[in-house]
């Protein structure tokens, strides 16, 4: 393994030391930072642009002790963000052994993607080709790229931020681009021109949401006080705002289209649930669309047992359903005979018409694409939305911000909820044995989470030693999203 140099706020560091580190580790000392791999030291400021970071690093010393370790951007000078320590790869990699994914986990591509040799990438000014690995021509490090009719490109790492791992349909390899040709850029303009196209379309659908008058639901009934009353909870300030919001909007003749966001376990689905009974209550249909089969069974067995005392129908769509049975409840949608319906993508299918909609939840909406959740509101218009989250995407909150969607956000925890604990140490089997044992002990269940898919299945092994009576199994992203769900579930 490679060479990393670790500073911590507190730290005491001596300037010689650490010059010498990081000569060591590739990196020039210059009297201003330009460049990654450069550090320069001034009276008591040091300064280190690391290979891997998108700005450099400015660390202020006391008496030889880190007091400060800020990020700032060196063409304005300004402060981005301060650090408790800062980790230092090297600026060059001497190892011959696997020096590919050695030298990737120095200079990713993106901070968020592994990539392989093999691996199809995406250039912003060329194109689709396929990742070679890494090649030194005349002492510098360059990105191999093979594009169509073996056409090969070197890109210097100075241009790595051009690069990013392909992202298309599962199991489908892309068509590798022409060098020298003009269909990439024609490529490129097509996107453009859908995605305005496509920002028109949603700004029409605002712009007739807000135009249209929507159903006006009647006010809570003794039977909505008596759901409240049959919570095990309760209910939190923010809850009881989020709550009040909702109804009113249900109440305004306006189609609703709100955003409840919330942490997980501060009670977003209790207020969709709420929203969802007060739709039945005027004999309207809800369907809750979420994106996976286990949270659709967890959702349709937390509605059953909360409205369980009521006359409501609560049914599931999903793939936990039979063909035969997945049609006879299409055929009750249709009748009426059905009051609530969640499921998957399913939903959304061309075969599943409701006899009268009244209400649209949206759970987890991150894990959908902006064209199927649009798409099921393009054509119902008039339909309330309500769109939970604990992590929205940035369109939507933006969305919210900006007034076109109603936000709700629920930060008070529930009542007697313990804080979440969080240790930081370097890696030992014992800490991990010993915390795998407390929480199967208590009859829980432990996620350990590796960053890479590469050596996954070692680490599983490894696990699985500590651990030998624990059942473990392994999830990834390039498992089937069938396979994946069967493992979850």
């Amino acid at each position: 393994m490679f060479e990393i140099l670790k500073l911590y706020l507190g730290e005491k560091v001596q300037y010689n030391i650490l010059s010498k580190r990081l000569t060591e580790l590739g990196y020039q000392r210059t009297e201003s930072i330009t460049s990654r791999a450069e550090f320069s030291i001034k009276g008591n400021s040091i300064t280190i642009y690391p290979s891997s970071y998108d700005f450099p690093v400015r660390l202020e010393l006391d008496d030889n002790i880190v007091r400060s370790i800020k990020a700032y951007n060196y063409v304005t000078g300004d402060v981005l963000e301060e650090h408790g320590m800062l980790i230092v790869l090297p600026a060059r990699i001497n190892s011959t052994a696997d020096r590919e994914s050695v030298y990737l986990e120095s200079f990713p591509i993106s901070n968020f993607l592994d990539i392989e040799k093999g691996d199809y990438v995406v250039h912003v000014a060329h194109g689709i080709g396929r990742f070679l690995g890494i090649k030194k021509i005349d002492k510098e490090d360059f990105f191999l790229i093979s594009y169509q009719d073996k056409d090969k490109l070197y890109i210097p790492l100075k241009d790595a931020h051009l690069l990013q791992r392909y992202a298309g349909f599962a199991g489908r390899a892309p068509k590798l681009s022409k060098l020298a040709s003009r269909e990439w850029q024609k490529t490129k303009n097509r996107a453009v021109k859908g995605i305005r196209s496509f920002a028109v379309d949603l700004l029409e659908i605002q712009a007739a949401r807000s135009d249209r008058c929507g159903y006006a639901f009647s006010p809570d009934t003794e039977w909505q006080q008596e759901l409240k009353r049959s919570f095990q909870f309760k209910d939190t300030p923010d809850q009881e705002k989020a709550i009040e919001e909702v109804v009113r909007d249900m109440e305004s003749g306006y189609p609703m289209d709100r955003l409840i966001c919330g942490d997980v376990g501060y009670g977003k689905t209790e207020v969709a649930l709420r929203a969802a009974f007060k739709a039945v209550m005027d004999n309207k249909q809800v369907a809750m669309l979420v994106p996976t089969t286990l949270l659709a069974e967890q959702h349709y067995r937390r509605f059953l047992d909360r409205l369980r005392k009521f006359p409501v129908c609560v049914e599931m769509l999903s793939r936990f359903r039979t063909e035969s049975e997945q049609n006879k409840i299409i055929k009750d949608i249709s009748r009426g005979k059905v009051d609530i319906i969640i499921g998957t993508h399913r939903l959304l299918s061309d075969d599943v018409i409701f006899k009268d909609l009244g209400i649209l939840i949206i759970d987890e909406e991150q894990r959908f694409g902006v064209i199927q959740k649009e798409k099921f509101k393009k054509y119902r218009q008039v339909v309330d939305v309500l769109t939970l989250s604990a992590t929205p995407i940035p369109r939507t909150l933006y969305m919210s911000l900006l007034g076109i969607k109603d936000m709700s956000v629920i930060n008070t925890p529930p009542e007697d909820r313990l804080p979440i604990e969080t240790y930081l140490c370097e890696f030992d089997e014992r800490i991990v044995e010993r915390a795998i044992k407390m929480e199967l002990d208590r009859g829980g269940q432990v996620f350990f989470v590796h960053n890479r898919i590469n050596g996954i299945e070692r680490v599983a092994n490894q696990i699985k030693k500590l651990v030998p009576y624990a059942e473990v199994a392994v999830g990834h992203g390039r498992i089937a999203e069938k396979d994946l769900e069967d493992i979850m579930i």
